[in-house]
């Protein structure tokens, strides 16, 4: 299953809070767990491992300059077909897991990863080179992907309750999701039952730079029907 959590505006209790954030989603990756803390930006992972068993398909995954950074939960179905592709250009891998071609790929296509993949994903990658945060999540949303943003503190993971580890988390009912919640027993758009906190919509992805968050789709489904 594995699951990731992070925030932005790092301090020296960082490390302390990361890894509290990480053992609040600790059954969804019991396996192994990883830190990525660099530039004002926390990124950890909680592995349940299943393509690669070996710690060289540990999360946290950086690029061979350590300047792309991932985290990752999902599966790439194609990922042989990139990968095979990104050894063609010149890439060296080290590992059988999808996650390495996930930083291989935005290395070599950038953002434009995202219309090369398919499987169902969430990720988050830290580019250090651009000083910026890059995700997305799969096109039907199968992968969860939460974050929360009240004005320059970002927080993302898997699942809502890591948030409750960190100091600056402010947890409030957003009642306007009641009747929604007690009508479908979800919520049924981004929203969520706390304020600030909301999903990253299936088929969108985000940027994160100076303090300014972006989120926009990068794929839409046609359903072509012939008569």
């Amino acid at each position: 299953m594995c699951g990731f959590v992070g925030f932005t505006g790092t301090d020296e209790q960082s490390e302390l809070v990361l890894t509290a954030m990480m053992n609040r989603i600790i059954h969804r990756g019991p396996d192994m767990g990883g830190q990525h803390i660099v530039d004002n930006v926390a990124l950890g992972f909680r592995r349940l491992s299943i393509l690669d068993l070996s710690e060289a398909g540990a999360q946290p995954m950086s690029s061979d300059d350590g300047k792309v950074t991932i985290v990752f939960n999902g599966e790439i179905y194609n990922f042989q077909e990139l990968r095979a592709e990104l050894e063609a250009a010149g890439y060296a891998f080290h590992c059988n897991a999808d996650t390495e071609v996930l930083v291989h790929g935005y290395e070599e296509w950038g953002e434009d990863l995202v219309n090369r993949l398919r499987g169902m994903y969430a990720f988050v990658i830290h580019d250090q080179n651009k000083n910026k945060l890059f995700g997305a999540r799969d096109i039907f949303g199968i992968k969860p992907f939460y974050y929360y943003k009240k004005g320059k503190e970002l927080m993302f993971g898997s699942e809502i309750k890591s948030f409750l580890s960190h100091p600056n988390f402010e947890k409030e009912l957003d009642e306007d999701m009641i009747p929604l919640y007690l009508s479908y027993e979800y919520s049924p758009d981004e929203r969520t039952i706390f304020k600030n906190v909301f999903k990253l919509p299936g088929a969108h992805c985000f940027t994160y730079k100076n303090g300014e968050l972006k989120v926009e789709r990068y794929y839409k489904i046609e359903y072509k029907i012939e008569d």
